[in-house]
């Protein structure tokens, strides 16, 4: 799960009115050192722990994702991009970008799907630098300090919305928004 060319996909035929929601979970900067990165902090469950996670809540809800990380903010910014008309929406945890990467924003704007950002740890209780968020702005909403479970609820907040509106189906939720 290394780099954004080794994404996973779920295929299900569930959905939302038998079309499958599309999620893309993007991962930032060190993710893929969970489990071995400050365990006090990020705990001791792995990233593919994560992904294995992500990949069960997935077919249980009958959603397809599919998932990818990297360190570098070029190659997240080329996902956000290839997103469109792929996917329904997006779950990213932008790791320390969080803190700086307008790049990053204008991407998750440019792109016109809906996003939610996710971090594991809770970013309001820890060092100043890490307390704002400038890629927050260009999601719906932000989940901190849940751990795992964080994704899941972003997943399924996205797959929720996504049903209210009737926008399953690669790139219709963009169109609506």
């Amino acid at each position: 799960m290394g780099s954004m060319d080794s994404a996973e996909k779920l295929n299900n035929t569930a959905g939302i009115g038998g079309i499958a929601v599309r999620l893309l979970v993007i991962n930032g900067p060190n993710l893929n050192l969970l489990g071995r990165r400050e365990p006090d902090v990020y705990g001791r469950q792995t990233y593919e722990d994560l992904v294995r996670l992500i990949k069960e809540q997935a077919a249980q809800k009958g959603l397809e994702v599919a998932i990818c990380q990297s360190n570098h903010e070029g190659e997240i910014i080329d996902a956000i991009h290839q997103a469109t008309g792929k996917y329904d929406g997006l779950v990213i945890n932008p790791g320390a970008y969080t803190h700086y990467s307008y790049a990053i924003f204008d991407a998750i704007k440019a792109v016109g799907l809906p996003a939610v950002e996710v971090h594991l740890s809770n970013i309001a209780a820890r060092e100043e630098f890490r307390r704002h968020s400038v890629t927050a702005a260009a999601c719906l909403g932000q989940i901190s300090g849940l751990g795992f479970h964080g994704y899941l609820a972003a997943m399924d907040y996205l797959a929720g919305r996504l049903a209210s509106r009737g926008g399953a189906g690669a790139g219709k939720a963009a169109a609506d928004e």
